[in-house]
């Protein structure tokens, strides 16, 4: 018989077994947790006032969480100039970021998370306040897909920045926040580009001054453009702007990467014995144009449109990469939207981050990246690469794979557009889009809709009764519909009703609170696609069969906008816009092995796929991504 080991060892084992135990518990205690980040505050002049206007000196950062990755070529595991990304934050992998959620909480992140000060340059293309309603229009799939719908994908915490619905003093602090978090974040040698238009340029240029210092201002950039419909009633407006920032002192203008009409001239040898030399134009001034036109042409790509509704040229994101960047420097974009900027910045040999409220947008990014990463994948190949560099020749990308990520879980299951006219429907309220402030009518009443992201608070009954200032002559009893109110706005709405008695009384404030109206509440019902795939091994192979998909809501919305004859959809493939698979699914990030992305509009996806398997039991995981943005996740364990 075995002798039991003696007491004193039996208590050592014991003790480290305990010592694992506490640390395994440390370690799922460990959890990230929200962080304050502080902010510089704002000291330029002059100062614009607001109603409202807060100074933003803290700002919680949430933790992120990763849902999505592409890595074709395995570098975000291993990447292939381990060199550039010595400055990278080990939180995250050494790839193009995608962030899903508020931009105010995605800047807030990334400032607690290792990139204070080192974003080399900054373009963004905010909302312009412009009082239209940004709806995608979507095609389904297919040589026959002719029907068209509206995409209204845009979420709950969405109304605020794609609506374009903003009452004066939300957006200027809107405005004001993200401005000062990405002062933040800027290089101390970085420019910061701002695209805008007549709207609220003046006053954004007023914040720029402020949140940076009248003193850092660069330029003031036209972007002509000839599309567009014409006036007679007034110049038509044909120009966008595009303010320029510094931070600091010295700052990065790369002048001769940005000289027009690029003409290759044989016969002359360069320093390194080459018989080819570049000869470079003259250099682009303040109004931009059909000069881009020229550049455009010596780069590898063409224009292509997403169906995103403001979408701009990606020869304007090039040339103010080139010419405020070098290869290897980080370009941030915090509205994406069709992901233009960080396309050019893939192209240009560039790292990116960018981040979008809009989970419509960061579809359409992710995949137009992808499209561009296998494209550099192939040309590495042949050994040409996208992208022009120095004296024209190739620049090497700076990551071949991207990670998505969500922050303070903004992967909300129901469309901002979609609960609207739900909303309108079951309250029964007329909507009407001549009204810059009002959503509609409900009997003799008006209706506000108050952004479903937050509750109603007193600023947004401040705003009604300045709107209604300047309004005297409207009597009307006004409805607000939303999704929970503050104490203190309930109090207000009170005492504003107590001097309006009667029934005919001038402008009598009601409320629907959708969550707990006693008539109207709890109604909110959504339908998920819904897709029916078969998943086998077949000895060293996956075998992915789609046999079927339908999504609700395009039917739904087929329905809605059809008049006497009904489209019908022939071949489920006409409502899917990608598939995407994961072949070792752990449940949390879904790492794409193939990615299903028809080229153009009228192909279809193929439905059937084959991949080579794991070694061992694994759990595949497909996901089906409709025309309208609505995902469909199935898997199976083979």
């Amino acid at each position: 018989m075995r002798k039991p080991a003696p007491k004193k060892a039996a208590k050592k084992t014991t003790k480290k077994k305990a010592s694992k135990r506490a640390s395994t518990a440390r370690r799922r205690k460990a959890a990230p947790k929200p962080a304050e980040v502080k902010v510089t505050a704002a000291k330029g002049r002059p100062m614009l006032t607001w109603v409202g206007k807060r100074p933003l000196s803290r700002v919680t950062a949430f933790p992120a969480q990763h849902i999505e990755t592409f890595d074709p070529a395995g570098s975000l595991r291993k990447p292939t100039n381990p060199g550039l990304w010595k400055d990278w934050p080990d939180a995250y992998p050494p790839g193009g970021l995608l962030f899903h959620g508020d931009n105010k909480e995605i800047l807030a992140h990334l400032l607690a998370n290792g990139f204070r000060g080192k974003v080399d340059l900054i373009y963004i293309d905010p909302p312009f306040d412009s009082g239209a309603d940004y709806v995608r229009k979507v095609s389904l799939r297919g040589a026959t897909g002719s029907a068209k719908l509206d995409g209204e994908e845009y979420t709950l915490g969405e109304q605020v920045q794609y609506r374009d619905i903003w009452a004066n003093d939300n957006y200027l602090q809107f405005m004001y926040e993200r401005l000062l978090l990405l002062k933040e974040l800027l290089a101390e040698d970085g420019t910061m580009y701002l695209h805008c238009d007549w709207h609220r340029g003046h006053h954004l240029r007023c914040l720029l001054d402020e949140v940076f210092g009248e003193s850092n201002f660069r330029n003031e950039i036209v972007w002509y453009y000839s599309g567009g419909g014409a006036s007679k009633e007034e110049f038509a407006s044909k120009h966008d702007t595009i303010y320029a920032y510094k931070k600091g002192e010295q700052v990065v203008f790369n002048v001769d990467e940005v000289r027009m009409d690029y003409k290759w001239v044989d016969g002359q040898r360069r320093a390194d014995g080459s018989e080819r030399d570049l000869a470079r134009g003259k250099l682009p001034d303040d109004v931009m144009g059909l000069d881009i036109v020229k550049l455009n042409k010596i780069m590898p790509w063409s224009e292509e449109n997403t169906g995103f509704p403001t979408q701009k040229n990606e020869a304007v994101a090039a040339i103010l990469s080139r010419a405020s960047s070098h290869p290897g420097d980080v370009i941030l974009d915090c509205f994406i939207g069709s992901g233009t900027v960080a396309a050019a910045a893939q192209r240009l040999g560039r790292r990116w981050i960018g981040c979008d409220i809009n989970k419509g947008a960061i579809q359409t990014t992710s995949k137009r990246l992808q499209s561009i990463i296998e494209d550099q994948r192939k040309r590495h190949k042949q050994g040409k690469l996208s992208g022009v560099g120095d004296e024209g020749g190739p620049t090497p990308p700076a990551q071949l794979g991207l990670s998505v990520w969500r922050v303070n879980d903004y992967d909300l299951t129901i469309q901002h557009n979609e609960a609207v006219n739900l909303a309108c429907e079951h309250v029964g309220v007329q909507t009407t889009r001549s009204d810059t402030y009002f959503d509609g009518t409900r009997g003799n009443a008006l209706v506000k809709i108050i952004p479903f992201n937050r509750p109603l608070t007193p600023l947004d009954l401040e705003e009604l009764k300045r709107e209604l200032a300047a309004r005297p002559e409207e009597d009307r009893a006004i409805t607000l519909i939303c999704l929970g109110i503050e104490t203190a706005a309930l109090a207000w709405i009170e005492d504003w009703n107590r001097l309006r008695k009667g029934k005919n009384a001038v402008n009598r404030l009601a409320v629907i609170e959708l969550r707990t109206d006693p008539k109207y509440g709890k109604f909110f019902q959504h339908k998920p696609a819904v897709a029916k795939v078969s998943i086998a091994r077949k000895k060293d192979k996956l075998l992915v069969e789609v046999d079927d998909f339908i999504s609700p809501t395009i039917i739904e919305r087929l329905d809605q906008q059809a008049g006497v004859v009904k489209p019908k959809i022939e071949d489920w493939r006409a409502m899917v816009d990608c598939v995407l698979i994961d072949t070792a699914y752990d449940g949390e990030v879904f790492n794409i092995a193939l990615s299903d992305i028809p080229e153009k509009k009228t192909d279809l996806v193929s439905g059937h796929y084959e991949l080579p398997a794991p070694k061992g039991k694994t759990t595949v995981a497909v996901k089906i991504i409709d025309m309208l943005g609505e995902e469909s996740l199935t898997t199976a364990t083979v």
